[in-house]
């Protein structure tokens, strides 16, 4: 089993592609692209973690999105975002529904929140926060990692990948102030 982790797809948002100069030429190419790298990913023993905002709209694309579901293998899970309306939540391809939620994979203590967090449980002792909302404004600091698919190649990621990349992110300069005497500096 692993865990795979991705957030805003806004499927079926034309906006999206203009704001985020996402390099589809509609919400169909757009839609067909990134549900392809989720179904490629994903097994069916796997976890998808889509920490916000899955779709754009209201409740006419209910089917539409409870087929994107069942087309991706896997569990899915859904940490709300700002898109994420009541309908959207009740989706019967939702294994689990969450405002935030605190797991661990492998032996790594992670907190999912659709917002980006200065601070979080286990800060101090290796856990991560990962997030969505800022799409690519901003990649992260080393303990807290934007996995929206804009800056992953519009694809869900694993675990190592993401600590890879957190080993590479600057610490966050409120650091300090928020988390003194941090084994992160």
């Amino acid at each position: 089993m692993a865990h795979l982790f991705t957030a805003d797809p806004h499927f079926w948002h034309a906006r999206i592609i203009g704001f985020c100069n996402r390099p589809f030429a509609s919400i169909a190419e757009m839609d067909s692209h990134i549900l392809t790298r989720m179904q490629a990913a994903m097994t069916p023993d796997n976890d998808l973690w889509v920490i916000g905002d899955f779709g754009f709209g209201g409740p006419d694309r209910a089917e539409r999105f409870e087929g994107y579901l069942a087309s991706i293998p896997g569990r899915k899970h859904l940490v709300r975002g700002n898109h994420d309306k009541p309908w959207m939540t009740q989706l019967s391809g939702w294994t689990s529904v969450h405002d935030l939620v605190q797991i661990v994979a492998g032996e790594t203590a992670l907190t999912l929140c659709h917002y980006p967090m200065v601070t979080f449980p286990g800060a101090r002792h290796g856990a991560l926060q990962l997030f969505g909302h800022v799409h690519n404004n901003w990649r992260g600091a080393r303990n807290s990692v934007n996995v929206c698919v804009d800056v992953w190649d519009y694809r869900p990621v694993g675990l190592a990948e993401i600590k890879r990349r957190a080993a590479t992110l600057p610490v966050n300069p409120l650091w300090s102030t928020v988390e003194p005497r941090s084994d992160l500096e």
